[in-house]
């Protein structure tokens, strides 16, 4: 049993399992449950097997192990969220629409991030999600590799602002310490209030900015 195996649903159902109507499904959400309460520290092959009534050896016999766990977890929080070819408007509004989706998410799921940054194995879910995404930017003109750089520019920025969002700064309303004459533009920011983390703000400033540009780019490719 290999983790691509699960992802792709290529295991058979166990003859022998820890309780009648257990199956693979519960054990995720009973997993993205326990991440979601305590963190990804706090999940293990015991404490999982226990919420769920089971014994810690007959549930291997649905899943090999942790990594295998986490796999399955990313991959169900992807299939939660929207694919973006299928929402209302044109590319801009459907990417932007699947941007918020994803900042929600990860919002919800702060354990996800930690997933995201190790090497992801493409399940199912991710590869609809990016196939959709993709499929979002047929009519720009772009070229293939365009669509592409689009796509992971957009997944990265989510990613970081959400990991800031989740993680922030302190909040700095006073003056920068040391002589303020030699920061004046930091010193303006911070009697104007701009230190002050605002996560949902930034995310949107900067989710437009960075359409727009990709919108430029688009009129650029479509020009007669």
């Amino acid at each position: 049993m290999t983790i691509d195996d699960l992802l792709w649903g290529r295991v058979r159902r166990p003859t022998r399992g820890p309780k009648q109507g257990l199956d693979l499904e519960r054990v995720i959400t009973m997993a993205v449950e326990i991440a979601d309460a305590d963190g990804l520290a706090a999940l293990t092959m015991n404490r999982l097997a226990k919420a769920l009534g089971a014994g810690a050896a007959s549930l291997y016999t649905y899943v090999p192990g942790k990594p295998a766990l986490e796999a399955l977890m990313l991959d169900w929080i992807i299939g939660t969220g929207p694919l973006p070819h299928t929402l209302p408007g044109n590319w801009r509004e459907r990417l932007e629409a699947g941007a918020r989706a994803d900042w929600y998410g990860y919002r919800a799921h702060p354990w996800v991030l930690q997933l995201a940054v190790a090497q992801v194995r493409p399940g199912p879910n991710l590869v609809a999600w990016y196939d959709s995404t993709l499929a979002s930017l047929e009519s720009t003109g772009l070229t293939e590799p365009e669509k592409v750089d689009v796509v992971e520019t957009l997944d990265a920025y989510v990613r970081g602002m959400a990991r800031s969002a989740l993680d922030p700064a302190p909040a700095r309303d006073d003056e920068p310490d040391g002589a303020a004459e030699a920061y004046p533009a930091l010193v303006r920011a911070a009697r104007a209030g701009a230190l002050t983390p605002r996560p949902e703000e930034s995310f949107e400033f900067g989710l437009a900015r960075l359409l727009d540009g990709v919108e430029a780019l688009v009129r650029e490719r479509l020009r007669p």
